[in-house]
Parts: C-alpha cells; structure tokens; sequence
C-alpha cells in the first residue's frame, strides 16, 4: 500500500517526479547514497517522531543529526522516535521507506533546514526499495512542510 499510496499522491500533486526503483535496499541512508550515486547529507532521511501525544515527521539531510535542546524548544518537549509498529500505522510506510509522501494518516511534517543545502535530495518513495529526486522546497511546498532548524 504505502508505494502505490505514494505513487497517487504524486499523480495528483506532482506528476512530472518520476519513482526510481532500486533492485538493492535503499533503507539506510549509506546504501540510499551508494544505490543514487549520491552524497550521504542528499539523502532526505523522515524521522517519526512524538512529543507528548503528538506524533509528527522531520525530514534532514542524511548526515544531520537531531539537537536535542533545539527540538525540545521547537516542539515544546523531549522527541522519542517512533517504534515500527507506530510507524507503519501512522504514515503507512515502512521503516527504511519513510518519506513525507502518500501518508496514511494526515501528520504535522517539517522540514529542517539543513535540507537547503541541496538543490536536489533523494527521499524515500514509500518502500525500502523507492526513491524521488527533488528541490527541498519543492518537497516541502508539495507535503505543506514548515522549515525548521533542529539539527545539528
């Protein structure tokens, strides 16, 4: 579900990005990087995240790593990652294919600034084996993300 919940998100907001599908696993940020040709930080890697009741998705550059005081200043309390399990029930994609794009469920989603960097990065299409290239601000415009800075 989650690839082809993707694949209508992008039908409908932005059919001129087109899937890549990888035959290898993309599900970590260096064999995304080694299968796309790419940098690690151009890797768009989506953290699942909750404060408190509130569940959301942060997408980095692949090497960012979260702050921990900016984040908890940003959203107000302390950030656990969500368990797989959650994962996969709140955006309907698995761990390893978690991207901003054909959610199950609508979520809050932002964008770090470290993304701006780029003028392309590389997240995941919904599986661990599906990726799309685009402008960070193009992503960020297409999902209704706010930027925020809470990396590293």
């Amino acid at each position: 579900m989650s690839l082809e919940s993707v694949r209508t998100f992008l039908a409908q907001n932005a059919p001129d990005i087109e899937i890549i599908e990888m035959q290898t696993s993309t599900a970590t940020v260096t064999q995304a990087a080694e299968a796309h040709g790419v940098e690690p930080e151009k890797i768009a890697k989506t953290l699942s995240l909750r404060v408190g009741e509130k569940s959301f998705l942060v997408v980095t550059s692949g090497t960012a790593r979260l702050d921990n005081r900016k984040v908890k200043a940003t959203f107000g309390g302390k950030a656990s990652l969500l368990d797989a399990e959650q994962v996969q029930a709140l955006t309907g994609h698995p761990v390893g294919g978690i991207c901003p794009f054909g959610l199950a469920t609508p979520l809050p989603i932002y964008c770090d600034i470290s993304l701006k960097a780029f003028d392309e990065v590389v997240p995941a299409a919904g599986s661990i084996h599906t990726a799309v290239r685009i402008h960070p601000q193009r992503m960020a415009d297409l999902v209704g993300a706010d930027w925020v800075d809470v990396c590293q």
